[in-house]
């Protein structure tokens, strides 16, 4: 019967077993397609933030009205204030402040605050501007220019008036205030103190309201709203009328 000897177990016990076989490790890949692809969807994801808060942020400056405008009030520097809005494909129907509309005439009222449409704009317009005198007590004190006023003549003398018949007559409807001159302040202002009020009106109205004033006195009433008023003012032609229910008198 044949058996292990010693030294063969011993020899077994002591083996090493074998290893695995080392496989060579490759060097990464920079051009790998998930790390391409990866760097592409940050990339775009930056591009398209940028482009909505660039489009968030797409205004432009155009002029707005500082105060309530008539019609036919001749623009002056005062009388707009530049704002930022967004209009996106409608920015080219408002006036934009690369435009200078000083002097221009508008065609129709603008509310304080609203965009100047271009469209507003009289590029036909023939105004001139005539000065009426009036004293200071026959015009309200809040008098200010881009409103619409009527203009009375009366025959009362306390206001300067030549003419004694009592006669009281519409000369100027819906006339536009271009500007107040001459108003005093304070102590030194008083309800003789004569001033001048600018309006704008056609060319050929101008004689047809200097004749309907005829020596009488002026009185000013203010309509409500600045949307009260066509491009022109319109001259009565009919005879002598009873005052309005508006207070007319004296203010002073």
């Amino acid at each position: 019967m044949s058996g292990s000897t010693p030294t063969a177990v011993a020899d077994d016990r002591t083996a090493v077993p074998a290893g695995p076989v080392p496989r060579r490790v490759r060097p990464p890949r920079w051009l790998d397609l998930r790390l391409v692809l990866g760097v592409l969807l940050v990339l775009g994801s930056v591009l398209i933030g940028a482009r909505v808060v660039t489009a968030a942020d797409a205004t432009v400056p155009v002029w707005s009205a500082a105060g309530d405008l008539a019609a036919g009030t001749v623009l002056q520097a005062d009388d707009l204030v530049a704002v930022p809005v967004r209009l996106d494909d409608v920015a080219g129907g408002y006036l934009s402040t690369s435009t200078d509309p000083a002097g221009q005439v508008l065609g129709r009222a603008v509310l304080a605050g609203e965009l100047v449409p271009r469209s507003a704009l009289d590029p036909a317009s023939e105004q001139v501007q005539l000065a009426l005198p009036v004293q200071a007590g026959y015009a309200p004190p809040a008098l200010a220019r881009g409103q619409v006023i009527d203009v009375y003549a009366v025959a009362d003398p306390a206001a300067g008036a030549t003419d004694v018949s009592g006669e009281v007559s519409l000369v100027l409807g819906g006339a536009t205030v271009q500007a107040v001159s001459g108003r005093g302040e304070g102590v030194l202002s008083t309800s003789t103190t004569t001033i001048q009020v600018v309006v704008g009106l056609a060319a050929d109205q101008v004689p047809d309201v200097l004749g309907a004033v005829g020596g009488r006195a002026l009185v000013v009433v203010v309509r409500d709203s600045a949307d009260g008023a066509g491009s022109s003012a319109t001259v009565p032609t009919a005879g002598p009328s009873t005052a309005p229910s508006t207070s007319a008198g004296p203010t002073g």
